[in-house]
């Protein structure tokens, strides 16, 4: 489970797709295991969650389709910027991310990828259902919805001062 957030945290990259496709049910932190120039890429910010997911083989969490541009200033011993990366999570937390993902037909999503106070990659992962076309609509209504009261309300007290 995730605890509260840290004030100095460095985000790297943020899935914004992946609130708008699934609705959220329960987050994780997990760590990465990265090769050196892995890290260094993750400073510069050059990474990508688009179309990246998680899953659970042989009792061990693996990262797919997360982009993480070679290091600028690597040599030919760069890393495979698409590699399936290991999650490192507690034996718990992954027993039970087996259970939910067979049974009730959740994905895995990493929502974003950041440093840690004390420099350590983590990944935020979410335990997510997928999105029909009308839900999206719906979430889209409400939104606009939410913001067209706000701007009422904020234009009723500018009257009044």
């Amino acid at each position: 489970m995730i605890k509260e957030k840290d004030k100095g945290e460095k985000v790297v990259v943020t899935n914004r797709k992946a609130f708008h496709d699934y609705f959220i049910e329960e987050k994780f932190e997990a760590g990465l295991a990265l090769k050196g120039t892995e890290v260094k890429s993750l400073r510069e910010g050059r990474a990508n969650l688009q179309d990246s997911y998680a899953s659970v083989d042989d009792g061990e969490v693996f990262l797919h389709h997360c982009h993480i541009s070679p290091y600028s200033h690597g040599n030919i011993m760069n890393h495979d910027p698409l590699r399936p990366r290991k999650l490192l999570l507690h034996r718990k937390e992954i027993n039970k991310l087996i259970g939910r993902t067979q049974q009730k037909g959740l994905t895995l999503v990493p929502l974003r990828i950041y440093f840690t106070p004390r420099g350590r990659a983590k990944v935020e992962l979410a335990l997510a259902k997928g999105k029909k076309q009308y839900d999206r609509r719906e979430t889209i209504k409400e939104r606009e919805a939410s913001r067209e009261v706000e701007r009422v309300l904020k234009g009723g007290r500018r009257d009044r001062d």
